[in-house]
């Protein structure tokens, strides 16, 4: 196992640069995020992503499984350093660190990958970030082959946003922060379903097997008016008794496994 060095101060210059990218522009300027924990690091092996560098604590070398981590990190030549834990701390986002934080690129947005799509979702407004997280391990879970977000949702690569996702990112096609003129070219040869309270039949009643765009709107606002002229066909989740609406990432969930059910029906082997 080879350690680069060991990182004792929050003033050191690899320190400062991973709490830079707490910050959107740095994050998209430098085109890297960081992501905590010994399972999305392992994640991010296994997905054949090579992190920029590696920091974590002696104690997390001890431990069995983080030392296995540690030795996979020393056979693709990762920088790793040993950081003290109040060091971890300054740069860490969870109220606990495991011990681990791995800087690592973002994926490239696949425009063609979004177009060639069968099955996408478009979030219009997503603002509160544990609901995007969710959404995000929800879509990676049900099939979602590209997920596009409106100006106006909150970025994908935030920290919390990665935390809430778990692992997502790494599988999904994002492309964040799209205007929606660029947007339609990619969903208009799809089923354009937006899923809203007061849509004329329930998502039940939506055929989910030919290539769709599922369009999800903000929390608070809904759907912009430009996400209501791409639609083709609104759907609502039906519910009984007083409640009006259901958090964003729940109502999406509950789409997105029906569209995975009709699907898996007609291709069993899927």
């Amino acid at each position: 196992m080879t350690i680069i060095g060991n990182i004792a101060s929050p003033d050191n210059a690899h320190i400062k640069y991973v709490r830079s990218l707490e910050k959107k522009r740095v994050r998209y300027r430098e085109k890297q995020y960081y992501l905590e924990g010994l399972r999305l690091v392992a994640h991010a092996l296994q997905r054949g992503i090579q992190p920029a560098f590696v920091f974590c604590t002696e104690a997390f070398t001890h431990d069995p499984r983080g030392a296995e981590l540690v030795a996979q990190l020393d056979q693709t030549n990762t920088p790793t350093w040993i950081v003290a834990p109040a060091v971890m701390d300054t740069i860490s986002d969870t109220v606990t660190p495991q011990g681990i934080l791995a800087v690592v690129p973002m994926s490239d947005p696949s425009p063609a990958l979004a177009r060639q799509a069968d099955l996408l979702l478009v979030l219009d407004g997503i603002r509160d970030p544990g609901n995007l997280g969710t959404i995000l391990r929800t879509a990676q879970a049900t099939g979602v082959q590209a997920v596009l977000l409106s100006k106006g949702s909150v970025d994908p690569y935030a920290p919390k946003v990665v935390r809430a996702g778990m692992g997502a990112h790494l599988d999904l096609s994002l492309l964040p922060a799209m205007e929606w003129a660029d947007i339609i070219p990619l969903i208009a040869d799809k089923q354009r379903v937006l899923a809203d309270a007061e849509g004329p039949v329930t998502l039940w009643d939506v055929d989910w097997r030919p290539p769709t765009a599922l369009i999800v709107g903000g929390e608070a606002e809904g759907a912009s008016p430009e996400a209501w002229e791409a639609t083709q066909l609104v759907a609502r989740l039906p519910m009984q008794g007083a409640a009006e609406s259901l958090n964003a990432a729940v109502a999406t969930a509950i789409f997105l496994f029906e569209a995975q059910r009709q699907r898996q029906q007609a291709h069993p082997q899927a």
